[in-house]
């Protein structure tokens, strides 16, 4: 499997660790020339690469150490500093958001809502889903990418009682009471990476 497959297959578990919240004003979108996509993909698919290396391995450190409990703990205590520590590094602001968060501050902004919409019509009617990038008015660029759930997911996002504990996604009620981010099965997609970066002069 591609390494970009894999990221988009298997970022679903970072899920829910932001950096910022959504931009609340109306962006407008602008024109690029192909051989800018190219290399703001090609960006965009580098930060998120290296940003969903350093994340996965943690989150998969904490949940080998205590389960579900101590991943929670650990993307509560640690996550966001480490992605606004990530996002510094890289010069972008990087996000993932879902049409059913689990937490509030990952709400999409509108115009990632309208990517969001746009994949879930295509996942829907079988077709491939593929990053893509939008050059906005104030010379920033916001790079698109799915991401789909595996099987380490759904101990998080499954369904309670089933592939998620009903002690664990009680625990995950009592921090995040207003979560709808669960009720995934392998492989559905559970959201997408918006990561926003200068627009080279």
């Amino acid at each position: 499997m591609k390494p970009v497959s894999i990221l988009v297959l298997l970022a679903g578990f970072t899920l829910g660790l932001t950096a910022c919240g959504p931009s609340t004003e109306s962006e407008v979108v602008t024109e690029i020339s192909e051989a800018e996509r190219t290399a703001y993909l090609d960006q965009g698919k580098s930060i998120a690469g290296a940003t969903f290396a350093v994340l996965s391995s943690r989150l998969q450190k904490a949940m080998g150490e205590g389960g579900v409990p101590e991943a929670i703990n650990y993307c509560q205590l640690n996550a966001y500093r480490l992605v606004d520590s990530l996002s510094k590094v890289h010069k972008a602001t990087i996000r993932r958001t879902s049409l059913l968060a689990r937490n509030p501050a990952d709400r999409p902004s509108e115009l990632e809502r309208e990517i969001l919409e746009t994949y879930a019509g295509e996942d829907a009617a079988g077709q491939e889903l593929k990053p893509m990038v939008r050059a906005l008015e104030n010379q920033e660029v916001v790079f698109f990418a799915p991401i789909r759930t595996n099987a380490f997911c759904l101990n998080c996002h499954g369904t309670p009682g089933e592939t998620l504990k009903e002690e664990d996604y009680a625990l995950i009620r009592r921090h995040y009471p207003e979560d709808n981010a669960i009720g995934y099965q392998d492989g559905d997609l559970r959201g997408m990476w918006s990561i926003r970066f200068r627009r080279q002069e």
